[in-house]
């Protein structure tokens, strides 16, 4: 394991993991076999890639920062198993990578890109067995949040229309170099292989649950109006006068279809 870790770079909001017993805990977490095909973001200093490079078949390191891209690429430059992209994450064409079999998606995100890269993924056409992530423990309780919950919103119901989210388990600030002002978590999304339910029209589905949170005091039916209508509430089984945080993915769902 690497015993000098970079000077971390603020722009890119890098903590870099330095805890071996939280490194081999994630490893176990994510469970690297022979016949994986991985993509690891911002894989910075290689604390997981190290492990991830002898056990898997094929492995795509995406990493923004050039002074640890090019320590990388030196690295693992006699790995023909291990492709390196110096881009940003947020930036990348999905289109490239070879859609005839399932890719598993690792990484410990920068907080500050966090909620769009998982938006970007859940939205990119690419085949996705599962994502195992480090993240803000507040975003992971959100991924994983029920209705109900203080912290269910936008992003629980879009998540989870598209995926099981497990949260897996906490990471203390002073498992980082330099250490976060906040706890993290580690969390594994696996996309549906047979959703539950599905929105006729994927656009509307978005929008209305884009709707109905962005006025979160507000019962659902003001924070609808415009895009739906009480009866059309009543149809979907939802409580005109619930609010949007109470309000389970299937019933979002329904209410979408109802819409069109």
């Amino acid at each position: 394991m690497n015993s000098h870790f970079p000077r971390a770079r603020k722009r890119f909001g890098q903590h870099f993991l330095n805890d071996p017993a939280i490194i081999t805990r994630i490893i176990n977490s994510i469970h690297p076999r022979s016949t994986d095909h991985m993509i690891e973001i911002g894989p910075g200093p290689d604390v997981l890639t190290e492990h991830l490079v002898p056990a898997v078949d094929a492995l795509t390191l995406i990493e923004i920062d050039r002074d640890l891209a090019a320590k990388l690429d030196k690295r693992y430059a006699d790995k023909k198993h291990v492709t390196l992209l110096n881009e940003d994450v947020l930036k990348v064409d999905w289109d490239q990578f070879d859609h005839s079999q399932p890719w598993r998606i690792v990484g410990n995100l920068p907080y500050n890109i966090s909620t769009p890269l998982i938006f970007t993924l859940l939205n990119a056409n690419l085949p996705i067995s599962d994502m195992t992530f480090l993240l803000q423990q507040e975003v992971v309780n959100r991924l994983c949040a029920k209705p109900g919950s203080k912290q269910y919103g936008r992003l629980s119901v879009m998540t989870q229309y598209h995926c099981q989210a497990r949260r897996l388990f906490s990471v203390p600030p002073e498992a980082f170099t330099p250490a976060p002002k906040v706890v993290s978590a580690v969390v594994k999304l696996i996309p549906w292989a047979s959703p539950p339910a599905v929105a006729k029209n994927h656009e509307h589905f978005t929008n209305l649950v884009s709707q109905a949170f962005s006025q979160r005091r507000k019962t659902i039916q003001n924070s609808l109006k415009g895009c739906s209508t009480k009866e059309q509430l009543i149809a979907a089984d939802i409580n005109p006068g619930d609010r949007p945080e109470t309000i389970s993915v299937q019933h979002y769902i329904a209410l979408s279809n109802l819409c069109l």
